[in-house]
């Protein structure tokens, strides 16, 4: 069903970050795909925001910072931890937006996982469920009615936005062909789920009207 974009309808923009596309540190498989069609859908919107992983060297969430094996896990203190390539390091060029993107009128960027201690998928919150981003009380205070999610990578970073962003009480929508996904183990499929489990709606960005 068509979904006409509203005055106070929030757009956010995940993590379309060089290390997360074709080349980078931790490639999202055809990331960089979903470029041009963020740049088409966000004019359309009154309300954007774009997330950035924002990494200090030897992160928890690193592979190198435990001398482990990527995609391995540990125990943290707020639980299991993926541990990564290292990726999205402050102040390189992977932790940079993929170059092509443009969107002029974003009014806000939220750096998240800055903390050494404390990894951050979602944009709203980090993986300790305690530390907020900020980016909640920005869209409340713009007055974002629905929130609209899209970029890298499906399964982690735009979920744990989406799941965030129900939890806080919007209405949410995943515009699933503007983003691409890591698939870890069968994330995806477990992340589909849990949108149908939450409500979150999974629409494709020609469903915008």
């Amino acid at each position: 069903m068509p979904e006409a974009v509203g005055r106070r309808d929030a757009l956010v923009v995940v993590d379309v970050q060089n290390d997360f596309c074709p080349g980078g540190a931790l490639a999202v498989a055809d990331g960089d795909a979903v470029v041009p069609l963020v740049n088409a859908l966000a004019p359309r919107f009154a309300i954007v925001a774009l997330t950035q992983d924002w990494h200090p060297a030897g992160h928890i969430s690193f592979a190198s910072t435990h001398g482990r094996d990527a995609f391995t896990t540990i125990e943290v203190a707020y639980g299991t931890q993926v541990l990564w390539p290292d990726h999205c390091v402050q102040g390189t060029r992977g932790a940079e937006f993929h170059p092509e993107l443009d969107v002029p009128n974003a009014h806000a960027i939220v750096r998240k996982g800055h903390q050494l201690g404390i990894d951050s998928y979602s944009g709203l919150r980090e993986a300790d469920r305690i530390t907020v981003t900020g980016l909640a009380g920005y869209l409340r205070e713009r007055g974002a009615e629905r929130v609209f999610v899209c970029g890298l990578a499906t399964d982690f970073c735009v979920a744990w936005t989406a799941f965030d962003a129900a939890e806080a009480g919007w209405p949410v929508f995943v515009i699933v062909d503007a983003c691409r996904a890591i698939d870890l183990g069968g994330s995806l499929e477990r992340a589909f789920a849990e949108f149908d489990k939450r409500g979150i709606r999974r629409i494709e960005a020609s469903d915008l009207v």
